[in-house]
């Protein structure tokens, strides 16, 4: 293949580094060598996870946890432009600004369903096996692109405020990767079958919608508990998903697949263990209330959740 799923995690890890390095140079944070380590440690789980032993790994991630845990990440000073600067640049844009923004998803798509069987000189042009995660690559280095094109900004400016915004958001940056860690070491030690037991003994597994409400419900509810719906996708789908709705109901497993993490991003929106997603926008927006941005998303999520299980029962069989 040309473009794998290595590459992408080889482009973050550099980026990480690239932060790590501006922060051990931010002699106005009094933590800054604790900081650097951490963004620093986190590149090197990028750069080198495929050929650092299991057991190495784990002590990267207990000293990763260790840092935030001491308070070890904090935030510095930043070469910010003018709030002047700003607003003259977004008028000058318009609508163009939000342009990058919509080329993720965009590209996202054309590259999972229209690039998946392009081939080059007969080697694949995308990872096949993890298509829709490099497509989502190669949009965000497409939408990086575009934005210094439209705003004739430098590379350098870019990873500045890159730093900046991953600084406002901390250690919680770290939060999907090691959930969806966890939620796999959940399956591997078999909470899925404990899952599957108790479903199968609260409702009848022969009917067809129950199933799929338990597994709706299920995928909100252990995504809150979990902070992040790839820790709660493998263990329900092992449980619910996999056995009862695809094996026993027969059906559809991309159907099933992308409603069940719909389902569980909506448990995303009203959790505080999301803490990435809902309790660090309200401390960036100053907000009073930690809980707003929760509260504010719970009505959503309940009528999306509500669609799910109808989508769900339609479309998947």
């Amino acid at each position: 293949m040309i473009i794998s799923l290595t590459y992408i995690y080889y482009l973050t890890g550099i980026f990480m580094a690239i932060i790590a390095f501006f922060a051990l140079k931010d002699k106005s944070n009094s933590k800054r060598i604790l900081t650097a380590s951490f963004w620093g440690l986190f590149a090197v789980s990028f750069i080198f996870g495929d050929i650092i032993p299991p057991l190495y790994m784990g002590v990267l991630v207990i000293a990763m946890a260790i840092i935030a845990g001491a308070g070890g990440v904090r935030l510095g000073m930043y070469d910010e432009v003018s709030q002047e600067h700003r607003f003259t640049q977004a008028k000058k844009l318009g609508s163009r600004l939000f342009l990058p923004a919509l080329l993720i998803p965009i590209v996202t798509i054309i590259g999972t369903l229209g690039l998946k069987d392009i081939s080059i000189a007969g080697l694949a042009l995308l990872d096949k096996s993890n298509i829709t995660l490099v497509s989502l690559g190669v949009a965000c280095i497409v939408a990086l692109l575009t934005a210094l094109f439209l705003t004739k900004d430098t590379t350098i400016r870019s990873l500045k405020e890159s730093r900046r915004l991953i600084d406002a958001i901390g250690w919680a940056a770290v939060l999907p990767q090691m959930l969806a860690t966890l939620g796999a070491l959940f399956a591997a030690a078999g909470v899925g079958q404990v899952v599957a037991e108790l479903v199968g003994s609260a409702i009848p597994v022969d009917n067809r919608f129950m199933v799929v409400l338990a597994y709706v419900l299920g995928m909100a509810l252990f995504t809150m508990v979990m902070g992040n719906a790839f820790a709660a996708f493998p263990v329900m789908t092992a449980g619910v998903g996999l056995p009862l709705i695809i094996q026993l109901h027969g059906g559809n497993p991309g159907v099933v697949a992308a409603i069940g993490m719909f389902s569980g991003y909506c448990g995303t929106l009203m959790t505080p263990m999301a803490a990435n997603f809902n309790i660090v926008p309200a401390a960036l927006l100053d907000l009073e209330d930690k809980n707003a941005v929760i509260k504010t998303q719970i009505p959503t999520a309940l009528l999306l959740l509500f669609c799910n299980v109808f989508l769900m029962y339609f479309l998947a069989f």
